[in-house]
């Protein structure tokens, strides 16, 4: 281009003056960026590979393999250089590489962590080659293997005890009604490897045998015996027991160590109904109890009575004036303290009693009567 400055570092007396060649397309013979002299060359382009400067071949664009393989960890590689650093284990003092005795010592490692088992108190191992057949297992103390994978060691703490929830269900008793019922299971292992490889499903065995037997227990039991609670700890010693036997018949490995009881209700759909009777039931107890009672306390004062009037009998005999003055005079004390006394004391005169008078003024301080129903 004509009066223009060459980007690539001309100089403007060099371009000042060109004729109609700088509006043609470079030919072979024309000076490009690359092919000037030493003195006539411009900065040179961070982008483009690094060479000798001499300007021999073409030069191409910069690619971003070009630019990271001409830098490493430690800046721009130098001319000639054999690459970046690469990493190197240190050399023994004889002259011999560590990585064979790194590596064993990895291997030795991972033999003793995979080989030696510590079972712990209350703790089972079942040991099994390559996952599958089962070939023994480990009570507690420090035990050895083949390393993993060959033998697969499995733990499992044996005297935990283990609870299974069984939701509540309508059973059936025995006078033919229903109630809604719910209860849970304790259990342990007592043989792991039987409880591992006996049964598909050793959990869902346990909540199937406890249902089995719960259901033929309550059968044998009325409707009022399973809510009111008088027969729940029978229940639930024949369900631990019929549990155990179907278990053991299993092979299971399993022992049962309880079964609580959580729920005993009628069905949903007759709680009112049922509940009337149970308040109905619940009042006829009173009564029979306040009837109790009452003839309790009767059956004692005729008792007392009969008791007094023997004693009394007994003194009769031996002085009749006697007791027959003491009884009269007991007689009367009873009487006159329940009645008003008017006491008069004059000798040789007709006394003049105002009676109605006396009654009137006594009225006030006696104790009022309850009015008697109805006219004399």
């Amino acid at each position: 281009m004509a009066g223009k400055k060459n980007p690539w570092g001309k100089s403007g007396g060099d371009g000042g003056g060109d004729d109609s060649s700088g509006d043609k397309s470079d030919g072979p013979g024309k000076e490009g960026p690359g092919k000037e002299g030493p003195g006539k060359e411009g900065p040179r382009n961070p982008w483009l590979p690094g060479g000798g400067g001499s300007g021999d071949g073409k030069r191409r664009s910069a690619s971003i393999e070009d630019i990271f393989k001409n830098r490493g960890p430690e800046g721009p590689r130098r001319a000639g250089g054999g690459g970046g650093p690469t990493f190197r284990l240190p050399e023994r003092p004889g002259g011999g590489s560590w990585l064979p005795i790194l590596i064993a010592g990895v291997a030795a490692v991972w033999l003793i962590f995979s080989s030696v088992h510590f079972i712990q108190p209350g703790e089972q191992a079942t040991v099994t080659r390559f996952g599958g057949k089962f070939v023994g297992s480990f009570g507690q103390g420090t035990n050895w293997s083949y390393p993993y994978p060959i033998s697969i060691v499995q733990v499992e703490n044996v005297e935990a005890a283990r609870i299974e929830e069984v939701p509540s269900k309508l059973i059936l008793t025995g006078d033919q009604n229903l109630v809604d019922l719910s209860y849970s299971v304790r259990w342990n292992i007592n043989d792991l490897s039987l409880f591992q490889f006996q049964l598909a499903d050793p959990i869902e065995t346990v909540r199937e045998a406890a249902e089995t037997a719960m259901r033929s227990s309550v059968a044998e039991k009325t409707l009022d015996t399973v809510i009111s609670g008088a027969g729940r700890a029978d229940i639930q010693a024949n369900v631990q027991t019929r549990t155990q036997g179907i278990l053991d018949s299993y092979g299971a490995g399993i022992t049962v160590l309880g079964i609580e009881v959580d729920k005993t209700d009628p069905p949903e759909s007759v709680v009112e109904a049922f509940n009337d009777v149970l308040a109905a039931q619940q009042d006829a107890e009173r009564e029979l109890n306040g009837a109790r009672r009452y003839s309790q306390r009767l059956l004692a004062r005729a008792e007392g009575d009969a008791e007094q009037f023997n004693q009394i009998y007994s003194e009769y005999r031996l002085a009749p004036e006697v007791t027959r003055r003491r009884l009269y005079y007991e007689t009367m004390e009873q009487v006159l303290s329940r009645t008003n006394k008017t006491v008069i004391d004059a000798d040789g005169v007709t006394p003049y009693l105002p009676l109605r008078e006396v009654e009137r003024r006594s009225a006030p301080s006696a104790t009022p009567a309850t009015p008697a129903t109805g006219g004399q």
